[in-house]
């Protein structure tokens, strides 16, 4: 059973995240009430996960269920780790099953050191219909980092895991 779990979750992460989509690079500024708010920008770069299952316990009968924690190292315009625990959703149906994870990020992004949290949401139907979604927490920035917004992309090519992030952060004082 775990077997297809991490099966699940290898499909969830090189094949559900395949599908995201890349946003161009830009930096706005956004106002609110003649005041400058926050400013959105881009990141991108790569990291590196580590995955490990969780030991099996009380189980709800019908429901295919598997927990893992993960720890990841970026470079790029996010220089830091993060950990986090994910909880996979097997269906009956080879090929379909979903996820969703928390995941805490600390150290920098283009400068700026702090924390923040990710939400993860993926959802596979066999036959290649992937959505994933990892908006950033509200209100989970600390730091240099508080006031954070955004919404992060994964992409997987040749083994090699990617990210692009585009985020708003209130103007530095």
């Amino acid at each position: 059973m775990r077997e297809r779990f991490g099966g699940l979750v290898v499909s969830c992460l090189t094949l559900g995240l395949l599908s995201t989509t890349h946003a161009q690079s830009s930096a706005v500024t956004v106002e609110g009430g003649g005041k400058e708010v926050a400013t959105a920008s881009h990141a991108s770069g790569t990291f590196d996960i580590n995955l490990k299952p969780l030991p099996d316990e009380e189980k709800i009968a019908g429901l295919k269920v598997g927990r893992m924690v993960f720890d990841k190292q970026f470079k790029g315009d996010l220089e830091g780790t993060s950990k986090g625990e994910m909880m996979t959703a097997a269906a009956s149906v080879d090929g379909s099953g979903g996820y969703v994870a928390v995941e805490r990020f600390d150290g920098t992004l283009r400068g700026r050191k702090g924390t923040f949290v990710l939400l993860h949401h993926g959802t596979m139907k066999r036959g290649g219909d992937f959505k994933v979604t990892i908006p950033v927490v509200p209100d989970s920035g600390t730091g240099q980092l508080m006031g954070l917004t955004g919404n992060l992309t994964i992409n997987i090519t040749n083994g090699q895991h990617f990210y692009e992030f585009d985020y708003a952060l209130p103007e530095a004082p």
